[in-house]
């Protein structure tokens, strides 16, 4: 028995320096790519006038906070790791950096919310999304978050839920302790209930997709003539074709009241719902592949913050809690993988902007509403 016990030190001690260079390797590779991805993704969307929107201010923004995650959060760790998973720096500072991480972690939790409902109002109510979700609205909804997340962030670090280097972690966060003396249970609370309603939205905004794809019985009503401008329940379509040849006088007709107008010939306009729909289910489509890549990453290790909370028995195994840490980590770099894979104006756009590949295509026209 004491032979086995002796081999097994033995086999500990050697996995021990290659736990560690594992751990760095990946860390510095997750440090690498989200710098790199985010800040690249960030020079795109300043520089293209195109991408200046609504969602792709949300998308710079959540850019930035992983940016300040990555490359200030982490070198920390890694430095705790390379000393054997010891904190070297005073209790300040590790309160600071236990601040910033968790105040970036319920950043991107509280924007992409906002994200989902915006979401939902730019396919259900596209013409209130248009008018109302300005530069500066966006900004409003961009400063309330930030203003939420320190408001979450910031009581740890007068005690209220104590920050503290977690040694199986490698970094500084919240003390989770036993439920019965444990402060830090509402934060969790909340991050899951915000994640929960994000989710609730984006399914309301499945179903709103679903039942529109229904088609509906033609009704055919007559039109009412007068001086060539059709009126009346069914002439929505023979007045947007007057309209359009130039014989329309009058009012602007119903179906003619969001539209394109092309630059270079001031006179012809044209319809795009389907266009501008199908625009918006791809930008929903790509928040939504963000949103559902955020619970899976983190799913993990706010399993392994509950159970260390409510578990009275068996503490958290360490090879779940690692990979749980480091799942967490890598979140703050998947997003630039989902907007260049999941998005093909991006796509198009970081090739002309940033790679310098001009294509030959139709130059886009600008959008607006009448």
């Amino acid at each position: 028995m004491a032979n086995y016990s002796h081999a097994a030190d033995n086999i500990v001690q050697n996995l021990s320096p290659l736990t560690a260079f594992l751990k760095l390797t990946s860390l510095g590779f997750i440090i690498g790519v989200s710098v790199v991805g985010n800040l690249l993704i960030s020079i795109l969307l300043v520089r293209d006038k195109t991408l200046h929107r609504a969602p792709y201010y949300f998308l710079l923004d959540l850019c930035c906070s992983d940016i300040l995650r990555s490359a200030i959060c982490f070198p920390f760790v890694f430095n705790s790791v390379k000393n054997g998973s010891t904190w070297t720096y005073g209790t300040l500072t590790c309160k600071v950096i236990a601040f910033l991480g968790v105040l970036s972690c319920f950043h991107t939790a509280f924007m992409l919310f906002c994200i989902s409902v915006t979401r939902y109002l730019a396919i259900a109510h596209h013409r209130f999304y248009t008018k109302r979700l300005t530069f500066w609205t966006c900004l409003a909804v961009i400063c309330m978050v930030w203003t939420l997340s320190v408001a979450m962030a910031f009581p740890p670090v007068l005690d209220v839920g104590t920050y503290s280097f977690i040694r199986e972690e490698d970094q500084c966060t919240f003390q989770h302790r036993s439920f019965r003396a444990n402060d830090s249970l509402g934060f969790m609370l909340l991050l899951a209930l915000i994640l929960l309603a994000t989710q609730l939205v984006y399914l309301k905004l499945i179903f709103f997709v679903h039942d529109r794809r229904k088609m509906k019985p033609v009704q055919f009503v007559a039109a009412v003539s007068q001086n060539w401008t059709f009126h009346g329940p069914g002439a929505s379509g023979q007045a947007a074709a007057n309209w359009l040849a130039g014989f329309g006088r009058g009012p602007t007709p119903p179906t003619l009241l969001g539209i394109r107008q092309n630059a270079n010939t001031p006179g012809r306009r044209r319809l795009l719902v389907l266009d501008e729909f199908k625009m918006e289910k791809r930008i929903s489509r790509m928040f939504y592949i963000m949103t559902f890549l955020f619970l899976t990453l983190w799913g993990p290790y706010l399993v392994a913050c509950y159970w260390r909370v409510f578990a009275r028995g068996p503490v958290v195994p360490g090879g779940f809690l690692t990979a749980a840490v480091w799942m967490s980590f890598a979140q703050a770099g998947i997003n630039p993988f989902v907007c260049i894979f999941s998005n093909r104006e991006l796509r198009r756009c970081f090739s002309t902007t940033l790679l310098y590949c001009r294509k030959s295509r139709l130059p886009r026209e600008p959008y607006c509403v009448i």
